[in-house]
């Protein structure tokens, strides 16, 4: 088990994580959901502690505790009093390898989640937009697969599916633990060898590569849901920090985010929502933080009287600027400034410089990459932008996600929100 700690003393608490090395990525079509559904399955009791009774003891110490799922990792959090540190690993250590998984719990869970996936994707036009999207863009890259997993795994899962799953990958040697907070190093690697040091090492499997098929052309995709206006998505498949030809590229397209998506100023906002006036809203999205290949999405809903149409070209023609013309000096001083900004205020919490660590760690890239990340911000260039725009921004790497709005059912309530854990 890896064991980093990252002393904070401003104020007297602790953040402790258990992250585990496995998602939605890990899993196969048929057994899609799993990570997710044992992550609910975990606050249901283990040989010594009672359903629910993991969260009731946090609760009585004045600490807070939940857990994600994400596609390249499972986490578990608390957070405490610097002095209940004891707790919080004596409950994980517990459930790492004590996890007493019922039949009765499970039938009840994952109706849970079930009715999870019906609110957040299944009754939201946007989320299943975005799934549908994923599972074009993506043919054989793991991230085809939505987080919460299809239907029909759910409704096909069983009890004996879960316990594999547990055995599998919950062990130490799959596992990070990250604490930070107003703690003290060599105390808490004492306490994590006390309560987790007797718990044996499993062998973990060595998942194969599982690289993605070149894309011979542009993809469309046409969802038709009850809504009440059109959504945009467009994808364009771009490198993660893990695959890229060039180690600057990935920055680059941080900084191409940013210059179009970076606040009120940005292109994006300036040009299309503000100026034009073509989109009500529009959005990019990037992770260069990725063991697999990536997307650089843009999503958006044109305004009132535009067409998807309309929003797509204006996407395009801002597209071909940054091919054509260098960002401006002023731009990426104002990107560069905010980035810098953004990882100083993310010290202030000691949750995200937790979560952070654990993310890194947890797909591969390792936690020094947060101190690295800003020097490589710093040092992108002009050219380097707009040559990715060049390199990766062509109709051959595109996938494209249309919204078509169907009559609403009035009879049938809207539904918001989510379940208890997240995802």
């Amino acid at each position: 088990m890896k064991i980093i700690v990252k002393e904070d003393h401003r104020a007297p608490v602790m953040v402790s994580q258990v992250w585990y090395k496995v998602g939605s990525s890990y899993e196969d079509n048929g057994t899609t959901g799993l990570s997710h559904v044992l992550e609910h399955m975990m606050f249901k009791g283990t040989k010594k502690h009672g359903p629910n009774e993991f969260s009731r003891i946090i609760a009585e110490n004045g600490g807070r505790e939940n857990a994600f799922t994400g596609r390249d990792y499972t986490a578990y959090f608390q957070t405490m009093e610097k002095r209940r540190l004891p707790v919080s690993l004596e409950l994980e250590s517990d459930r790492m390898s004590n996890l007493v998984l019922l039949e009765e719990e499970f039938k009840k869970e994952v109706q849970v989640v079930m009715e999870e996936r019906r609110m957040r994707t299944e009754d939201n036009p946007q989320s299943m937009t975005y799934e549908q999207f994923s599972a074009i863009a993506y043919i054989n890259n793991p991230y085809h697969h939505p987080v919460i997993g299809w239907m029909n795994d759910l409704e096909n899962m069983q009890l004996d599916d879960l316990a594999h799953w547990y055995k599998r990958w919950y062990v130490p040697n799959n596992a990070t633990l990250v604490v930070a907070g107003d703690v003290n190093a060599g105390e808490v690697f004492a306490l994590a060898e006390k309560y987790f040091g007797s718990i044996p090492a499993g062998k973990v499997p060595k998942l194969k590569p599982r690289k993605e098929i070149e894309q011979k052309g542009e993809r469309r995709i046409v969802v038709k849901a009850p809504a009440q206006l059109p959504f945009l998505i467009l994808g364009y498949k771009v490198p993660s920090i893990k695959d890229a030809s060039q180690p600057w590229e990935p920055y680059a397209l941080e900084v191409m985010a940013a210059v179009l998506d970076g606040g009120n100023s940005a292109r994006l906002s300036r040009d299309l929502v503000r100026g034009s006036e073509v989109a009500a809203e529009v959005g990019v999205g990037y992770d260069s933080v990725s063991p697999h290949e990536e997307l650089f999405m843009f999503s958006g809903t044109p305004n009132q009287g535009k067409q998807v149409a309309d929003l797509e070209q204006a996407i395009q023609q801002q597209l071909g600027k940054l091919k054509k013309d260098l960002v401006t000096q002023a731009e990426l001083d104002r990107v560069k400034a905010q980035v810098v900004a953004g990882k100083v205020y993310e010290q202030d919490s000691t949750f995200y410089q937790a979560m952070t660590i654990g993310m890194l760690e947890t797909t591969g890239f390792g936690w020094p990459l947060v101190e690295q990340y800003l020097d490589n911000i710093k040092a992108v260039t002009p050219e380097q932008v707009r040559e990715v725009a060049r390199k990766y921004f062509i109709d051959d790497n595109l996938t494209v996600a249309v919204l078509d709005p169907q009559p609403l059912d009035q009879k049938r309530p809207v539904k918001s929100g989510g379940g208890r854990h997240a995802n």
